[in-house]
């Protein structure tokens, strides 16, 4: 491989890695360690409309999509597996989607920046695009205000 190749690969995979970066700096805003650890935080919208995070449950990283519309807290199978999480009982729910079965589960604790909620209601949703859904379960618990693509939740308990 000749050295005018080597560094045309190395110059295409950097552009290629900033692209990437930037792409999703745009789409989740939220990182963790850009949140704080303050009793408010404020989250900015994304490109999409929605509000994302990163978000520590149970003391581990996961990505959540902020819903002020849903009851409660769900989270995929493959996040439960990860958070090694065991159903407490099996239920049926009514969501937008159609009738499912989803099963009932007590997270020890949900944390967003520095605001956090402990012994947070969940469900366990197979059939769950994405990581979690962070419903009213959690958000509940606080004051939640929305106002130019922001969403601030401050810690009231």
């Amino acid at each position: 491989m000749s050295r005018n190749t080597l560094l045309s690969i190395i110059i295409w995979l950097t552009l290629a890695g900033v692209i990437y970066y930037l792409a999703d700096s745009i789409q989740n805003p939220n990182k963790i360690y850009t949140l704080g650890n303050s009793s408010s935080v404020v989250l900015k919208r994304g490109l999409d409309g929605h509000y994302r995070s990163e978000a520590l449950i149970n003391g581990k990283k996961v990505k959540v999509l902020v819903d002020t519309g849903a009851t409660g807290v769900a989270i995929s199978q493959s996040t439960a597996d990860l958070l090694n999480l065991k159903s407490i009982n099996a239920v049926r729910t009514n969501t937008a989607n159609g009738d499912s079965v989803g099963y009932m589960v007590r997270l020890d604790s949900v944390q967003i920046g520095g605001v956090h909620a402990h012994n947070v209601a969940a469900m366990i949703a197979p059939g769950l695009d994405g990581d979690v859904l962070l419903g009213m379960s959690f958000l509940g618990r606080m004051d939640i205000r929305l106002y130019k693509g922001e969403m601030t939740i401050t810690q009231v308990e």
